[in-house]
């Protein structure tokens, strides 16, 4: 039986990509999922998905950038199923600029409000529920929160922030029963790239890199339900990746040529 039958899982940016997919996966596990995300009408789209496998679902328009969205977020979710087992906190936007072309400096707060703040709002408000279940946390950050990488400065910023919070959290959290896992994908074939926002704040309405050569949604799903399942402290997603950790300790200047040329292959 699946460990996730019958648990409560609230994930944010539920409406496409990674959020997507792990909804469908975890609705087939029988889960009872809560999806939250800004555009309400794909939203519906993925609970329409998950209902076909017989998921209990509840759909919450939220706008993790917003404190009372986020509490109300968990409010819902609460008065809906009573209990609170695993946050998925995956909400997210990226950026596509190098640092001097950027014209519209907002754009690094925006940055910092959807990937780490909506992250810290929706985690503060969900741990009493949490402790209460001796619950998971799931924070989805990125590679570029380890290691920093060209056309991505703010995006890298707030992953870095993102995972300085949870390592923290984990520590503090160490004898409560609740686990904390970091999960650090690179480039994924979500098709949310359209959304990165260019030098002048606005979203790019196109993928600048090759999709097809990424990794596939379903393999990084995959590997990311099986941490939470775990509860492993963090997970960076392929061999390569792991060997550009490491190798940054002992010659990070070619971890930083590596960054570059996998940014201009986007792979």
């Amino acid at each position: 039986m699946s460990v996730w039958r019958g648990q409560v899982v609230v994930l944010t940016g539920a409406s496409l990509g990674i959020g997507a997919e792990a909804a469908r996966v975890l609705a087939e596990q029988g889960a009872r999922l809560v999806l939250a995300a800004r555009n309400v009408e794909r939203l519906q789209g993925v609970a329409a998905l998950c209902r076909i496998h017989g998921a209990d679902v509840e759909v919450v328009p939220c706008d993790v950038t917003v404190e009372a969205d986020c509490r109300a977020l968990i409010a819902r979710t609460s008065a809906r199923f009573g209990r609170i087992d695993t946050l998925v906190c995956n909400a997210g936007q990226a950026m596509w600029a190098r640092v001097e072309d950027v014209t519209d400096w907002s754009v690094y707060e925006r940055l910092l409000r959807v990937n780490y703040l909506g992250a810290v709002y929706c985690t503060l408000a969900a741990l009493p529920h949490l402790r209460a279940s001796k619950g998971r946390i799931v924070a989805v950050s990125s590679l570029a929160g380890k290691t920093g990488v060209p056309m991505r400065s703010g995006y890298a910023a707030a992953k870095a922030a993102l995972n300085g919070f949870f390592d923290s959290l984990r520590i503090e959290l160490m004898e409560s029963g609740v686990s904390v896992t970091i999960v650090c994908p690179g480039f994924v074939g979500t098709g949310s790239r359209a959304r990165n926002v260019g030098p002048d704040g606005v979203e790019l309405g196109r993928s600048p890199v090759d999709e097809a050569a990424m990794m596939p949604v379903g393999e990084c799903v995959r590997q990311l339900l099986d941490a939470a399942e775990h509860r492993d402290r963090e997970l960076v997603m392929t061999a390569r990746a792991r060997f550009a950790m490491w190798l940054k300790l002992l010659v990070p200047s070619l971890v930083d040529r590596m960054a570059s040329t996998a940014m201009r292959r986007g792979r």
